[in-house]
C-alpha cells in the first residue's frame, strides 16, 4: 500500500507538471497557478461524478485527443518536410549559440547538445545506451505488467465491464491504441528539436531557464512548443481541449482510485464501523492531501533525469512497481505461495526500491552539464535494469518465506490461480472472520438531522457525497445468496476478440522489429 501511495503522489506530480507546462507554453502562466488551475477544472467533475463520470469523459476524451494529435502530426510532417527530411536533418539539430560560448566559462561536451546517433533505434547498446536494450524489453516489460495488470487506475475499470469479454475488448482496443504514441508523440517531439533547437534543445542553463524555468533542459517544452508554433489558432484551441482532456483523465484517474485504495484497504481497518458516507468523505480529504503531497514535489520532477519527463517516469516505476508484479504473478502461477510471502516481499522490495530511489533525488540524478555525486554502487546501474534485479530478488524472497511457511488451502484458492482456474467449487474467503457486522449500522435519528440542516450545509453534504437521499436508503439490502460468477462468453464475440488480439500483438511485434 505504501508503494502505491507513493506512486500516486509520483504519479499525480507528473500529470499536474505536464499540464502545467502546456498551460505554461500557451497562456505564459505561472506554473503553479497552472497547477491550481488543472485542478480545480479536474476536481469539479471527479470528486462530483465518481467512476462513472470518470469512464464517460475518458471515452468522449479518447477521441478528442487522437483526432487532435492526428491533425499535429501532419502539420508537423508538412512543416519539416516529411519522414526523410527528418531523419537527415535530426542529427545536426544544435543550438545555435554553442560554438560562440566562452570556453573559460563554460565547458560543455559536445555530446550535451548533439542528438544521439542512435535517436531513430529502439533497441539501444546495453552498457552506452540511454534505454539499454535489455532494460528496454525486460525491465519496461516488468513495470507493463505492473500498470496493466495491478494498477487501481487499470483493474478499477476492467472489475466496472458487464461481462469478460468486454474487459478483453477493451484492454485488446488500448493495446491497438499503444501502436500510435510513436507516430503521435514521438516523432512530432523530434520534429519539434529540428524546428527549435534552441529552446527544446538548450543546453546553457541561464537559457534554459529562461525559456522553460528550469536549468537541466527544456526537452520537456517539445510537444506544446510545437503546438504553440505551428498550428492556426483554431486548431490551437483544439489541441489545447486535447492536451487538457488527456491529462485531466489521468489526474481524475489517479484521484479517484487512490481515495478507492487509501479507504477500503486502510480507513476500513482502522474503522471497521465506518458508514458509507464516511468513507465517501474520508476518500475525498485523502485527495486533497495527496494533491497537496504531489504539489510539493513539482521541484523534484523539474529537476529529476536531467528534465526529461519521460525519464522520470520510468525510473519511479523501476523502483517502485517491480516488487508488486512479482507478488502478483507469483501467486497467479504459484499456487504455493501464501499471505506471508507475499507481505515481506512487497516490504522487502520496497525497502530495496527505496534504497536507490531516496540517495537518488537526495544527490540528484544530475544532467550532462552538472554531475550527479551519487555513489556508482548505488545509482550507477541503469534503472531499467535495477527493475530486473528488483523484480528476481523480490520473487526470491516472496518463494523462500512462502515455502517456509504453511501453504493456503485449496478451498481458499478456488478460482484465484491459474491450475484452479476451472474449478466449480464453492470459495471460502480467507478473511470472513474480519468483517465486522457493526459497519452496516447507521443511527436511525440520522434522518431528522439532515432535515435540520441549512441549505448551504446540505448543498456541502451532496458535493462529499451525502446527497438529498434518507438514511433509510442507505441502509444496506439484505445479502443475496452468493452466486457463481458467469464469466461465458458468446463463442462469435470470443473469437473475433481473441483474434484480434493476435492481430494486435503481430503487428506490434512487426512494428518493433521494424524501428530496432
Amino acid at each position: 500500500m505504501s508503494g502505491s501511495v507513493h506512486r500516486a503522489a509520483a504519479g499525480l506530480a507528473v500529470d499536474m507538471f505536464s499540464g502545467a507546462v502546456f498551460i505554461q507554453q500557451a497562456l505564459g502562466w505561472n506554473i503553479y497557478v497552472a497547477v491550481i488551475a488543472l485542478l480545480l477544472i479536474t476536481a469539479l467533475y471527479t470528486v462530483t461524478g465518481g467512476l462513472a463520470a470518470l469512464m464517460y469523459t475518458d471515452t468522449v476524451q479518447t477521441f478528442v485527443i487522437i483526432a487532435g494529435a492526428f491533425v499535429l502530426t501532419g502539420f508537423s510532417f508538412a512543416e519539416v518536410g516529411g519522414y526523410s527530411a527528418l531523419v537527415a536533418k535530426y542529427s545536426s539539430a544544435v543550438p545555435r549559440n554553442v560554438t560562440s560560448l566562452d570556453p573559460q566559462r563554460y565547458n560543455i561536451s559536445s555530446k550535451c547538445y548533439f542528438p544521439r546517433q542512435d535517436a531513430f533505434s529502439l533497441l539501444r547498446d546495453p552498457t552506452t545506451g540511454d534505454l539499454p536494450w535489455p532494460g528496454v524489453l525486460f525491465g519496461i516489460a516488468i513495470v507493463g505488467g505492473w500498470y496493466w495488470c495491478t494498477d487501481q487506475v487499470i483493474v478499477q475499470r476492467c472489475l466496472a465491464a458487464r461481462s469478460l469479454t468486454h474487459v478483453k475488448a477493451g484492454c485488446i482496443m488500448c493495446g491497438y491504441l499503444k501502436l500510435l504514441p510513436m507516430f503521435l508523440m514521438v516523432f512530432p517531439g523530434m520534429i519539434s528539436r529540428v524546428l527549435y533547437p534552441d529552446e527544446v534543445g538548450c543546453v546553457v542553463p541561464e537559457d534554459c531557464k529562461r525559456v522553460c524555468g528550469t536549468e537541466v533542459g527544456c526537452s520537456n517544452i517539445a510537444y506544446p512548443k510545437l503546438v504553440v508554433s505551428i498550428m492556426p489558432n483554431g486548431l490551437r484551441g483544439l489541441m489545447l481541449a486535447v492536451m487538457l482532456a488527456a491529462l485531466m483523465s489521468s489526474l481524475a484517474s489517479i484521484f479517484n482510485s487512490s481515495s478507492t485504495l487509501f479507504t477500503m484497504d486502510i480507513w476500513t481497518r482502522i474503522r471497521p464501523q465506518a458508514t458509507e458516507r464516511e468513507l465517501i468523505i474520508v476518500g475525498r480529504v485523502w485527495v486533497l492531501c495527496i494533491v497537496a503531497v504531489s504539489i510539493c514535489w513539482i521541484p523534484v520532477v523539474q529537476a529529476a533525469q536531467s528534465g526529461q519527463l519521460f525519464d522520470y517516469i520510468q525510473s519511479v516505476s523501476s523502483y517502485l512497481a517491480p516488487p508488486i508484479a512479482s507478488v502478483f504473478l507469483l501467486a497467479v502461477f504459484v499456487k504455493r505461495v501464501n499471505e506471508a510471502g507475499a507481505f515481506w516481499g512487497l516490504i522487502g522490495g520496497l525497502v530495496m526500491g527505496l534504497c536507490r530511489m531516496l540517495p537518488e533525488f537526495w544527490f540528484g540524478t544530475g544532467s550532462c552539464i552538472f554531475p550527479s555525486y551519487c555513489p556508482f554502487l548505488v545509482c550507477g546501474i541503469h534503472y531499467l535494469h535495477f527493475a530486473i534485479i528488483l523484480f528476481f530478488c523480490t520473487s526470491v524472497l516472496v518463494l523462500l518465506v512462502s515455502y517456509c511457511t504453511e501453504p493456503i488451502e485449496d478451498q481458499h484458492l478456488h478460482r484465484l490461480v491459474f491450475s484452479l482456474r476451472h474449478s466449480k467449487e464453492e470459495r471460502k474467503d480467507l478473511d470472513w472472520e474480519q468483517e465486522e457486522p457493526g459497519r452496516r449500522n447507521h443511527s436511525s435519528d440520522a434522518v431528522a438531522d439532515q432535515e435540520e440542516k441549512s441549505g448551504i450545509c446540505r448543498l456541502i453534504g451532496r458535493f462529499c457525497g451525502r446527497g438529498n437521499k434518507s438514511e433509510a436508503h442507505e441502509q444496506e439490502a439484505p445479502e443475496a445468496p452468493e452466486q457463481m460468477p458467469d464469466i461465458s462468453e458468446d463463442p462469435v464475440w470470443q473469437y473475433a476478440v481473441d483474434s484480434n488480439a493476435i492481430v494486435m500483438m503481430a503487428v506490434a511485434v512487426f512494428m518493433w522489429g521494424y524501428f530496432a
